[in-house]
């Protein structure tokens, strides 16, 4: 495909239109050609369209190369967790979620290649994404409003994890293989990864790829319990539930196995490309258990001694998950000839998704069916003069079933039509965008006698917008600012949740009454760089009325809705409110010296939130300041980095919430690439929280019974041939 037709194709993917101003067709390489080769850091190619990170109104984060394999983790939270504006859910290892900018769930869209996940990793926070790092060429994080056109929910902004199953270029070699395998000591880890390209004809390519990870029970740092949690302990007239509450080392129920394989097969020619992919997933994984420090419970000990320093239990019920996914991915685009329109381009996917909750004694508790559909159509007008845009409409559709004992949700099925367009002018040192999305939303839920719900039908319209406007204003530097107005739907869980939750430990209640979320937002830029540094600064500042959250209520509430019946868990409600959220995000580097051919640069990244709940106080889980910064010594063939990380305390709560202590995570990593002139095979040895200090993430629902990994040395090798 000419260079000149993919460039004029950048906004095949109209949230990133919205984002990103008119480039210049000599601006960037080839997407085709940089398929195999570490990307620019500066340089955003979603969807082969390549972007100056520069030129980007809204926050935005580029992972891959070097930096891809050294944050590389089992879970796509943990994997993206030191990217500024990024958090993570942290339901122990291996269900971990990005949370942007404080937002989560479904204010947060999670892609691959640019369309959803397909999992149920929204319903709950102890269900993993489906989507898995290792296959991973990049990640891409956009945060604020450019995000919206992906969808009305995505407000806090977009994950996209790209790959290659569907190739996009026919390689020059007879046979392409790449790999990866990690050991990690924290959990045991072990991880290999592989994929085979060849082509087939001139114009035809075949895609293989597979992944298996293993992991014990994570070694944690410091104590199990958090601090309040040990002091709740320690005022227990049971002497084992005092011993509890100095349990230290592993925690309990969180080993993992995960195994994926997936094919994929395309056609390449210069007037476009085809192509399609099936994969097929599995991943069996235990979930960190709350332990009861409150009451007296009866102990299971398999002998009279045991060692709290590597066998904890006393835990509520340790489930495993066992999830199955088949996923079927199709992708294409066609140049049309130029007049208004440049190329047309599709992109879609179908999965089937299962996962089943199993009690200790092997029975399957829970159920969770889920089988999802989402397709966009994109229609790319061609380039006249400064003028250039995009419009196109997108489809999906989600039908939701849980069976079994603990089942919080009745049978439903969510079905979405939404149309979009992103219109953008260059006026040289002057660069204005608009876009706009319509989203229709039919929400339906089945009657069901076991949980109280009877059957309801739900319709929405949501329409969300935003104007962008950017100005250079020195040489290298340029400020932007950009206001949106979203309204999104509300989701099946926040209308028809009612029912006990094992893996929130909550009995949760929705109302299916709820009006449209509706949000206004304003966010500005600073980027500048230069001979040696580079800047980035945002700011944001969003104020939503309808805002829907969770709160503890009476249990008499909850007991209503369920009949009359006791209640397993605390009553949580869904409810609607005025909020607002704000905050900043901070990114630089400088070059400090050159010292033979290794250059010294340092780095830093900080990021703050606050959100406020009107009459109700500050929002749940919403993660304090941050800083983090590196010194990095960066050679041909080796670099060594060492970094600092301090997460500070969080004191300002919700009510049903307790309070965080900060803590310092000290890392290192050294890396060597053998072959001269191979980047994408490399070495690498790490050290992470060198120190093996105790630190807990305030936006996990579990932070005060599962700390995150203590003291891990990771040894990684990643090949390219």
């Amino acid at each position: 495909m000419p260079r000149s037709m993919l460039l004029r194709a950048g906004c095949a993917l109209p949230a990133l239109c919205l984002a990103f101003p008119a480039f210049a067709d000599d601006a960037a390489p080839d997407a085709a050609d940089t398929q195999y080769h570490d990307q620019r850091a500066d340089i955003v190619v979603t969807a082969l369209i390549p972007r100056k990170q520069g030129d980007i109104l809204s926050g935005t984060s580029v992972l891959t190369g070097d930096r891809l394999t050294r944050d590389l983790r089992p879970s796509i939270g943990e994997t993206l967790a030191r990217q500024p504006g990024v958090s993570a859910t942290s339901f122990g290892p291996n269900a971990s979620r990005p949370i942007l900018r404080g937002f989560q769930g479904e204010r947060v869209r999670i892609l691959t290649d640019g369309i959803g996940s397909f999992d149920v990793s929204n319903t709950s926070v102890d269900h993993a994404v489906a989507i898995n790092p290792l296959t991973a060429d990049r990640i891409e994080v956009l945060r604020g409003p450019a995000a919206l056109l992906y969808g009305s929910s995505a407000i806090g902004g977009v994950v996209n994890v790209i790959d290659s199953r569907i190739p996009r270029r026919v390689p020059d070699e007879p046979i392409h293989v790449e790999g990866i395998a990690t050991y990690g000591s924290a959990a045991n880890e072990r991880t290999v990864s592989g994929e085979v390209e060849a082509p087939l004809t001139q114009n035809f390519v075949v895609h293989v790829d597979g992944s298996w990870t293993k992991t014990d029970d994570l070694r944690t740092g410091g104590y199990i319990l958090s601090k309040p949690m040990r002091a709740l302990a320690a005022q227990s007239d049971d002497a084992e539930i005092r011993e509890d509450g100095q349990w230290k080392g592993k925690l309990p129920n969180t080993a993992a196995e995960t195994w994926e394989v997936a094919g994929g097969f395309a056609y390449v020619g210069d007037g476009g490309n085809l192509g399609v992919s099936v994969a097929h997933s599995e991943n069996r994984y235990g979930v960190p258990s709350r332990i009861d420090v409150t009451e007296e419970h009866d102990h299971d000990h398999d002998g009279d001694d045991h060692d709290h320093d590597e066998e904890p239990g006393h835990t509520h019920e340790d489930v495993t998950l066992s999830m199955k996914q088949t996923r079927v991915d199709l992708r294409g685009e066609v140049a049309t000839g130029g007049g208004f329109l440049d190329s047309i381009r599709l992109r879609a996917g179908f999965a089937d998704y299962q996962h089943e909750e199993i009690e200790p004694t092997g029975e399957v508790g829970t159920t969770f069916k889920n089988q999802s559909m989402e397709s966009r159509l994109e229609f790319i007008q061609a380039r006249q003069g400064g003028w250039d845009g995009a419009f196109g409409a997108q489809f999906f559709t989600r039908r939701f079933e849980a069976i079994g004992e603990e089942k919080f949700l009745p049978k439903n099925e969510t079905n979405q039509l939404g149309v979009f367009t992103l219109q953008s002018l260059d006026l040289g040192s002057t660069r204005i965008e608009a876009g706009g999305r319509f989203e229709h939303t039919d929400l339906t839920s089945n009657p069901d006698a076991d949980l109280f719900v009877g059957g309801y039908q739900r319709s929405f319209n949501a329409l969300s917008g935003s104007i962008g406007i950017s100005q250079e204003i020195l040489p290298g530097w340029r400020a932007g600012i950009n206001a949106s107005r979203s309204e999104r739907a509300p989701s099946a869980e926040e209308l028809f949740a009612r029912g006990n939750h094992a893996g929130t430990q909550a009995f949760e209640l929705g109302d299916p009454g709820f009006g449209k979320e509706k949000s206004w937002g304003v966010e500005g830029t600073v980027r500048g760089k230069g001979e040696g540094y580079s800047v980035s600064l945002a700011a944001y500042h969003n104020w939503f009325s309808g805002y829907i959250y969770d709160t503890i209520v009476a249990d008499s509430v909850c007991q209503a809705a369920n009949g009359g019946a006791d209640l397993e868990f605390p009553c949580y409600a869904y409810n609607q409110a005025d909020a607002r959220y704000y905050g900043f995000e901070a990114e630089g580097s400088v070059k400090l010296a050159q010292l033979g051919g290794y250059a010294i640069n340092l780095d830093g990244v900080a990021d703050y939130v606050r959100a406020t709940i009107k009459g109700s106080g500050p929002a749940p889980r919403i993660p304090p300041l941050r800083l983090l910064g590196g010194i990095e010594a960066q050679g041909d063939r080796i670099s060594a980095r060492a970094e600092v990380e301090h997460v500070f305390e969080q004191n300002r709560i919700a009510e049903t919430e307790t309070p965080t202590d900060g803590f310092t995570l000290v890392n290192a990593s050294l890396s060597f690439k053998p072959f001269k002139g191979n980047d994408r095979t490399t070495l690498m040895l790490s050290a992470n929280n060198i120190f093996d200090v105790e630190a807990r993430r305030h936006a996990s629902v579990l932070k005060d019974f599962a700390p995150l990994a203590g003291r891990d040395i990771r040894v990684t090798a990643r090949f390219s041939l």
